[in-house]
């Protein structure tokens, strides 16, 4: 039997720093930019490739049913690379780096939340999303990792885990996800018995 006991202490060590690193201050500004979007009945839209695509998708399930359950007032949330035959026309017609820009043509209204996740920073397709998305009226975040790439000077509220290993920042965004998910849930639901009680 191989021992693998140095690599799992080394990946958990890593882990374990870099979340202690987060800006909890900055998590908690987004959950209120959340809380926020369910209050007023705007649409929050996430986006990623490969890895950051599962969180993307992982968001909808955590709000659309996680965070909304029981509640007469749901998030409306929706993923942008869950749609593959969207995604192909789209890359195919026009360009792969066109993929999310074109989706939020269709759907994106003033005050609408869009949510980009890049460990890189820097592709392309998360990119030229955000920017529609600041030039038409929606309040724009990133999660990024590296150095933050061009992501976290382009988003107005941007969680950067400044770690070079992508599969440790991959795991902390989906870890900040399910943070933001239990968070909004749980104080959203007591307010919800606080207010029938009344």
């Amino acid at each position: 039997m191989v021992d693998f006991t140095s690599n799992i202490k080394e990946y958990l060590k890593l882990l374990e720093s870099r979340l202690a690193a987060l800006d909890v201050a900055r998590i908690n500004e987004i959950v209120n930019v959340l809380k926020s979007a369910q209050d007023n009945g705007n649409a929050i839209f996430t986006m990623g490739n490969g890895g950051s695509g599962t969180t993307a998708s992982h968001i909808v399930c955590d709000f659309n049913q996680g965070a909304s359950s029981g509640m007469a007032k749901k998030f409306k949330v929706m993923c942008l690379n869950d749609n593959i035959p969207s995604l192909s026309a789209i890359a195919n017609d026009i360009s792969y780096d066109a993929i999310f820009k074109e989706q939020l043509k269709n759907f994106l209204r003033p005050g609408d939340v869009v949510i980009g996740i890049s460990v890189s920073g820097n592709s392309k397709n998360i990119i030229k999303g955000i920017e529609y998305a600041n030039k038409n009226g929606a309040t724009t975040i990133g999660f990024c990792g590296y150095d933050g790439g061009k992501l976290k000077k382009t988003t107005k509220y941007s969680i950067h885990v400044k770690c070079d290993d992508m599969k440790v920042t991959e795991d902390i965004h989906s870890i900040i996800s399910h943070i933001m998910m239990k968070s909004l849930g749980e104080r959203l639901k007591k307010g919800t018995k606080g207010a029938r009680r009344k």
